[in-house]
């Protein structure tokens, strides 16, 4: 069994993830890339300095514009807004593969009184009128509603209708998001814009049993290496520990994954055996270690799982987002500053789009960390990048 140092084992997950040495991902055809790579990234709509899918993409692909993302998604389609690890978005081309989540839905809103026959009054006025939103889609009044797969997991009484009717068509798979204005989604027919033989297509699973297999492995090549653990890196998949502990084993037993030893550590890590190459090159000295320096989102898929942050790198990051605060310990949309191949710190940043300046509100570093010029200098550099990013001319730094 192969045997890793923490410290091989951080150039792997990061050499992976395309966070470490050189660029690997360059532009919006980089961006699909890595998106592919990861097979889901998440959606988040709260953009203090960017949304979190955006924050996902800037720190790995060079040269990445938020409309980049805008476009794969709404104008080319290479990728579609749906959930998977909560809210997400994932490669178009794996549609067939989430038969099972809008057939659910299906027979699920089956089950609501008087829901079908808003259906079909909500898909005659967007057949005829285009895209809607849940303000201009005439629908007036309230029902007892809940999505089969809504990620709010609450159950709603007396919701919109409209947004009731909406919600439902997407989950089935029928309606797909056509744009965003800020937050608010746009609706229109998915036979509109995804392929029929992709809308046809049966899913390339045989039961939910391989589905789910499909899916743990997705989620392991989207961190790099993980362990078989609860783990919050597995969110939006429903299994308990024996099926987990099933799955791991079903996949090793195929060869797809390889198990791994890192040194302190108890539990067997796994990785996908089509990166066995990057794991020799690791093993070899071979993979560029030139550090580079990157903020990164809060729902980060290098961060789906704090506890593997924690027992590889010492480094405990909190989303701190929804906590009150006056018990943040640091602030309301912190990023994890990674340099090289360590986390050294986290960095609070705001941008005004009105004034186009970016706000530094603060840093900490890790306690052993020394600012020194070189590093000074690497913050600099990722400022100014980041700025331009949002879409900022300026920086108010800390004083």
């Amino acid at each position: 069994m192969t045997e890793l140092t923490k410290i091989q084992a951080r150039q792997f997950i990061l050499a992976k993830q395309g966070l470490l040495g050189s660029y690997r991902f360059y532009g919006k055809a980089g961006a699909y890339e890595y998106v592919q790579q990861a097979g889901c990234i998440q959606y988040d709509p709260v953009d203090v300095c960017g949304k979190n899918a955006e924050l996902t993409l800037q720190s790995r692909v060079k040269g990445f514009q938020k409309t980049m993302l805008a476009e794969l998604l709404y104008q080319d389609r290479l990728l579609v807004d749906y959930t998977d690890k909560e809210l997400s978005i994932w490669p178009t081309r794996d549609w067939p593969y989430f038969s099972v989540f809008r057939e659910r839905s299906r027979v699920h809103g089956a089950g609501f009184p008087g829901l079908a026959e808003l259906e079909s009054e909500a898909l005659s006025y967007i057949r005829s009128n285009g895209p809607v939103s849940s303000d201009t889609l005439p629908i007036d009044g309230e029902i007892f509603w809940h999505s089969s797969i809504h990620w709010s997991g609450n159950w709603e009484k007396n919701s919109k209708a409209a947004r009731s009717v909406l919600e439902q068509l997407y989950t089935d798979g029928i309606l797909v998001i056509h744009h965003k204005n800020g937050s608010r989604k746009f609706y229109d027919l998915a036979e509109r814009y995804l392929d029929p033989e992709l809308l046809s297509a049966n899913s390339p699973c045989e039961d939910e049993y391989a589905f789910l297999r499909w899916r743990v492995l997705r989620r392991i090549g989207a961190v790099g290496l993980l362990w078989d653990k609860n783990s919050m890196a597995f969110l939006g998949i429903q299994m308990n520990a024996e099926q987990r502990r099933q799955t791991f084993s079903a996949l090793e037993a195929e060869g797809t994954i390889l198990p791994v030893r890192i040194e302190g550590i108890r539990a067997l890590f796994y990785y996908r055996s089509e990166d066995d190459p990057l794991m020799q090159d690791v093993l070899s000295g071979r993979i560029d270690r030139r550090r580079r320096l990157e903020f990164l989102a809060p729902l980060d898929p290098l961060l789906w799982d704090k506890a593997l942050i924690a027992a590889l790198w010492d480094f405990h990051y909190s989303w701190e987002i929804y906590t009150p605060a006056d018990k943040r310990k640091y602030g309301y949309y912190t990023l994890p500053v990674l340099w090289g191949e360590r986390f050294i710190g986290r960095i609070e940043a705001a941008a005004d789009h009105t004034s186009k300046i970016l706000r530094v509100k603060n840093i900490w570093f890790e306690p052993d960390i020394r600012l020194t010029k070189e590093l000074r200098a690497a913050i600099s550099r990722t400022l100014m990048r980041f700025a331009k990013f949002n879409g900022c001319t300026a920086i108010e730094d800390l004083k």
